[in-house]
């Protein structure tokens, strides 16, 4: 997985949480890294609708769960990143007794709200309405990859805020991933729009799963300048995460989208501080 596990030292989320005892594991939801991809992405993109859905991405996620704990019997602990944390609150929501500690960051909840990537994916003529023209995937170069990470950091020059290194680090490994990404110039890797779909959905009001069915105890973490999910997001799940274990809704002060992936001053040091302690607790 790219994002979780960049190969630039002080940079690795899943180093991190292996440095501090923790038995780490990364999973590829099909369509993404090493899975396999579906059919609908070797044909033309507007020759299907959107690919992977939640519920096929939650069905990848229960198959690596059960494996896991096939090796390590027991509850484990799931951490989703901005459409993986929906993943992944709707995997926990479904599995109570799978999961210990549940990690949401960056993620959207089924709340009817502003989104800023709205006008970008509706349609123009029927307001409301996801736009017939997404298509089953889009093509991410080197460059696009790079510029969606620095399009929410607030400072003219990026490089004092995320390190170059790490952005090329994690536009080269995600380009990689995508087996097919040298047939293309320049090289790019395809990336299911399912997702976006869905998170349309969400962003609208749609509810595809109940955050009270939840029983581990839950971190809901959201950078203040992230531009995925909104503070309604965080609100609705502070209050509707009624029968967890133990919860925790954080808003981390002047972290981005890539929190975890910028540099440590601007929102990544305090994060992983964060997701030791709490993962620490039984």
């Amino acid at each position: 997985m790219a994002s979780f596990d960049v190969p630039v030292p002080g940079y690795s989320l899943a180093e991190d949480l292996a440095r501090a005892g923790h038995a780490t594991y990364l999973l590829d939801v099909r369509g993404w890294g090493r899975s396999t991809r579906p059919a609908a992405l070797d044909a033309p993109p507007e020759a299907n609708e959107p690919a992977v859905s939640s519920d096929e991405a939650v069905r990848d996620i229960a198959v690596v769960v059960a494996w896991i704990r096939g090796q390590r019997p027991g509850p484990i602990a799931l951490i989703g990143w901005a459409t993986g944390g929906h993943w992944a609150g709707m995997y926990a929501a479904g599995h109570a007794d799978a999961i210990s500690h549940l990690v949401m960051l960056n993620a959207l909840y089924g709340t009817p709200g502003a989104w800023s990537l709205r006008s970008r994916l509706e349609d123009p003529a029927r307001p409301g309405e996801l736009s017939p023209s997404l298509g089953a995937y889009n093509l991410r170069d080197a460059p696009n990859l790079i510029r969606a990470w620095q399009a929410s950091i607030p400072v003219p020059d990026k490089a004092t805020w995320c390190d170059p290194r790490v952005a090329s680090a994690y536009a080269d490994a995600t380009i990689a991933s995508d087996p097919t990404s040298g047939q293309r110039d320049p090289p790019s890797a395809r990336v299911p729009a399912g997702p976006l779909r869905d998170s349309f959905a969400l962003a609208g009001g749609t509810r595809m799963w109940d955050a009270g069915a939840i029983r581990a105890a839950t971190l809901v973490v959201r950078g203040s300048l992230d531009f995925w999910s909104r503070p309604d997001d965080l609100a609705a799940l502070r209050r509707e995460l009624v029968h967890t274990r133990r919860v925790e809704v954080v808003e981390l002060p002047g972290a981005a989208h890539f929190v975890f992936l910028d540099r440590p001053e601007h929102g990544r040091e305090r994060l992983v501080a964060m997701l030791r302690s709490f993962l620490a607790q039984p």
